[in-house]
């Protein structure tokens, strides 16, 4: 008899684990990939990565890293609700010239932790004719 009401017990729990785990948030950009195309020298490097929490859990984004100092990204600080809409803002500093070639990691608690962004183009020396 008391095996009985420990199994039960234990199927019971693992079901409401099972239940709990259904609840995600599930991260989905627009783009993951920014070209930028060719900019001149000293324009705007401001960019933006939107998404939508296509889960069914609050999407909370914990970090954002850039692949060098020369990207600095911007994270939504408020946790994004079930089908709703966020974004990531990039900002290159276009006083680099040359090509455009950087990757944005993402670290959320959605079904996919980590995602990789990436921006590309070149940056022109507008001044150089």
């Amino acid at each position: 008899m008391m095996k009985k009401i420990v199994l039960l017990l234990f199927v019971g729990l693992l079901a409401v684990g099972i239940k709990a785990q259904e609840n995600t948030a599930k991260i989905e950009f627009k783009t993951e990939t920014i070209n930028y195309g060719e900019i001149e020298k000293g324009s705007d490097g401001v960019r933006v990565f939107e998404f939508t929490n296509t889960g069914d859990a609050p999407l909370v984004i914990s970090d954002v890293k850039s692949s060098c100092g020369c990207t600095i990204p911007k994270k939504p600080e408020a946790p994004i609700m079930p089908g709703e809409t966020g974004e990531i803002q990039v900002k290159y500093d276009t006083k680099r010239v040359g090509p455009i070639r950087k990757a944005v990691t993402v670290t959320s608690n959605a079904d996919t932790p980590t995602k990789i962004l990436k921006i590309k183009g070149l940056v022109k020396d507008g001044g150089a004719k």
